[in-house]
């Protein structure tokens, strides 16, 4: 069983050391070194790294489209399987026509839910009380093929991206393995996406990280969880730029000032929105480190009747 491998960050490197376990590995695609840190050094992504220390060949196109010299490359390995986990790039139909069983990817959604770049941070942020791992048959389209597997995971209201990704990271190579065996053995049913209950999941960036206090205390507590450990979501106290790793929702109500802060104490910090009230429990300040609020108030002070903007 002859695999060529494509993904990139440190999310793919568990399914890349499953399929190193079961099967030949013949080929890693990553994307190009970037450069990395203060000294700008050229680094290696994660996946590089796992596959270098194997000695398996890694390619390193800028893109596959059009590259003949690495569509010929492919041809000549002869691979039963193209598997993909958060590549960063789309192949083009003449690599996705190349494998013997054709490429399947790893996409960290509930299909045809949140296709796209972000599937863990907007889950969360959306609320949902599900998510899980979905292996897929790769067409054209962006996250688009035939669904071949799922697995699913029950959330909590309190679980962050950044702990979602570590579980669907660390889940999704026994997925593979099982997708890669059942093609073999034909006992695989594919499933056509539903397109018209399909959603979107778009990428992350600072810019739509700011806070907007008219919404409810629930959605706040949401794209908080949703936007840790990146980008963060932030709000603005006096002129200082204030961001938040950890909330609570409480069931309480306030006639203040949305926005406002109507208690400082150690538990954290009361803050009134659009409905409800919501407990902001860890906060960082430019400069400074992340802290509980009840470590930050020793030696600093937040005012009560300030409103965060």
């Amino acid at each position: 069983m002859k695999i060529i491998f494509m993904g990139t960050p440190e999310f793919s490197v568990p399914s890349l050391s499953r399929l190193i376990d079961e099967f030949e590995v013949s080929a890693v695609f990553t994307q190009p070194d970037r450069p990395k840190g203060r000294g700008k050094n050229l680094a290696m992504s994660p996946v590089k790294q796992l596959a270098t220390s194997y000695n398996i060949p890694v390619y390193q196109p800028l893109r596959l489209k059009k590259n003949e010299e690495m569509i010929e490359l492919i041809k000549n390995i002869k691979p039963d399987f193209i598997v993909v986990v958060a590549f960063g790039q789309i192949l083009p139909k003449e690599v996705l026509d190349i494998p013997k069983y054709g490429c399947i990817n790893l996409h960290a959604s509930l299909l045809p839910k949140y296709r796209g770049a972000a599937p863990i941070n907007w889950c969360i942020i959306d609320g949902e009380n599900k998510s899980g791992n979905t292996t897929m048959l790769m067409d054209v389209g962006l996250d688009t093929g035939d669904i071949l597997l799922t697995e699913e995971i029950d959330l909590t209201s309190d679980i962050t991206a950044g702990e979602l990704h570590d579980i669907l990271m660390n889940s999704g190579g026994e997925l593979l393995i099982k997708t890669i065996n059942g093609i073999v053995n034909n006992e695989i049913k594919k499933v056509k996406q539903e397109n018209d209950v399909s959603t979107y999941a778009s990428m992350l960036g600072k810019d739509m990280a700011n806070i907007n206090w008219e919404h409810s205390s629930v959605s706040i507590h949401n794209f908080i969880r949703g936007l840790n450990p990146w980008p963060i979501a932030y709000t603005h106290y006096e002129n200082m730029v204030m961001k938040i790793y950890k909330s609570r929702v409480l069931n309480e109500e306030s006639n203040k000032c949305i926005g406002s802060i109507i208690e400082v104490s150690k538990e954290g910090l009361k803050v009134s929105t659009g409905s409800g009230v919501l407990l902001i429990e860890e906060i960082q300040f430019p400069g400074k480190k992340p802290l509980k609020v009840k470590d930050y108030i020793v030696g600093n002070k937040i005012d009560e009747g300030v409103v965060l903007k």
